[in-house]
């Protein structure tokens, strides 16, 4: 989607369709495109409450051949993350109608973060998961070209809409990415992809193949891949920056289970088709790094993707299993679908002792953190409260909802096993905080936050600002947390 900052006055902008903000506490003005406006609000057509539309055709005093109205609630409590919202709803409402090419206004008190949300929005909002339709919607026509005319033009509105078109799109390649067919996106055509983007971007990129990660000991990644006839791989790509701020060294560690049928602990039928998406994690981290190559933040990033397909092959792990980690712990494995945990303990421990000082991973772990927080927040464990309060900082910015959780240390009590250091699972009670302890178990102390992304990185419907399927959740967070690097190691 390309965008152009312009200062033309409404009334001037002369285009296909034209996009204006509406608030349910400031009523039109009866002048206005002929009173038009001011009539569907009397009327109670057009409320103005967010996410609500109306489309006016060939409105009096205005070049636009159609006028959009755009509903935002009360001024009052209009805030980035409305616009944001807003914005997808723009680019959805135009694009239902083939609207390829618009225009939208805003007046005075527009800054760069609702600038940054609004771009953010259109791009996101524009993303249909349609690829494999031999019929696209509204004929395959997506909103291309955007004019946002503002008062005046800055160097802080001009930058904000350069890291929002960077962020969208990363954003959108990362759901593309989720939306791939397990039988297309295997272990290693994710892999591929990476490295084609990392030489794209000018990232490094090293894929660590079976043999390699058997040579090293990554037993637990390896035992979940052996019912596969697909190989595993472990994705690393790396960001350099020219000029460093300090020598901290961060790390995205994204789950990147490709299709997970549960193992022979082998899931319901019914949903499975979603479990496509059990590599979000994994996608989530490889978009950050699309664009912070491009954003260049003063810290050293490197993503990890552990990639592996969980079938119930001849050769599929067995509940029952001991497993020894790279890190040097034995697991038993209890339950096979409890196969993100299993992949996430080596790669952490291998970006750990590759020398990253702060840890972050994103995964689709569990399912339990959605009956603990619906679909509206991730959930967020660490051991170091500064580190994810910093984390917290950057989501809220990014307008990614994230709630932390408990993680005293009786909940490691709900891992023990008679036969080896920990079990993979901890019963039914604490589910997502359980799983989370047995990660911590592989950070090597350093400072870490998991981010459990199961109940936010797959929307089950359409909604009037974002297509159903995949959402892109967490990569605005993780980019806001690298852009923000100012503080010291801990």
């Amino acid at each position: 989607m390309e965008f152009t900052l312009t200062t033309r006055p409404l009334p001037e902008i002369d285009a296909p369709a034209l996009a204006i903000l509406a608030f349910s506490s400031l009523p039109p003005s009866p002048d206005f495109a002929g009173g038009v406006p001011k009539e569907m609000s009397d009327s109670g057509e057009f409320t103005a409450k967010p996410n609500e539309t109306a489309l006016i055709h060939l409105p009096q005093g205005l070049k636009a051949r159609r006028l959009l109205l755009a509903g935002c609630g009360e001024q009052e409590k209009f805030t980035p993350a409305v616009m944001r919202q807003t914005g997808g709803v723009i680019a959805r409402a135009l694009q239902a109608r083939s609207i390829q090419q618009a225009a939208v206004r805003l007046e005075d008190g527009v800054d760069a973060a609702m600038l940054r949300a609004l771009v953010e929005g259109l791009i996101t909002g524009g993303f249909e998961p349609d690829l494999y339709k031999t019929e696209k919607k509204n004929g395959g026509k997506l909103l291309e070209r955007v004019e946002l005319s503002v008062p005046a033009i800055t160097p802080e509105l001009e930058a904000a809409v350069e890291t929002a078109r960077i962020t969208g799109e990363a954003q959108n390649w990362t759901r593309a990415l989720v939306n791939e067919p397990g039988n297309v996106l295997t272990p290693r055509a994710l892999a591929e992809r990476a490295r084609s983007m990392a030489e794209e971007c000018g990232l490094a990129c090293e894929i660590l193949d079976e043999p390699r990660m058997r040579q090293l000991g990554f037993n637990t990644l390896l035992g979940v891949a052996q019912g596969s006839a697909e190989p595993p791989v472990l994705i690393v790509v790396r960001y350099t920056p020219a000029q460093p701020a300090s020598q901290d060294h961060l790390a995205l560690v994204g789950k990147g289970v490709t299709f997970d049928t549960g193992g022979i602990s082998i899931k319901p039928s019914d949903g499975m088709e979603k479990m496509k998406y059990d590599m979000a994690g994994a996608a989530a981290v490889l978009g950050a790094m699309r664009a912070l190559a491009r954003l260049r933040p003063p810290v050293a990033v490197t993503a990890f993707a552990p990639c592996v397909e969980n079938m119930p092959g001849p050769k599929a792990q067995r509940p029952g299993d001991i497993v020894k980690t790279f890190q040097g712990k034995t697991v038993e494995v209890l339950n096979t679908d409890a196969e993100g945990r299993l992949i996430l303990a080596d790669a952490l421990t291998w970006a750990a002792r590759e020398g990253c000082t702060h840890l972050v991973d994103a995964a689709t772990l569990t399912g339990a953190i959605a009956v603990a927080l619906g679909n509206l927040y991730a959930g967020a464990f660490s051991n170091d409260a500064a580190w994810q309060q910093r984390l917290l900082g950057a989501a809220a910015r990014a307008g990614e909802r994230i709630w932390p959780l408990p993680m005293d240390a009786e909940y490691r009590e709900l891992l023990k096993s008679p036969f080896a250091d920990l079990a993979n699972i901890g019963g039914r009670w604490g589910g997502s905080i359980s799983a989370a302890k047995f990660l911590e178990e592989f950070v090597e102390g350093k400072p870490w936050v998991h981010l459990d992304i199961a109940s936010v990185a797959w929307l089950e419907e359409n909604k009037p600002w974002m297509a159903k399927g995949p959402t892109g959740f967490p990569v605005r967070a993780l980019v806001e947390l690298a852009l923000d690097w100012q503080q010291p190691s801990a």
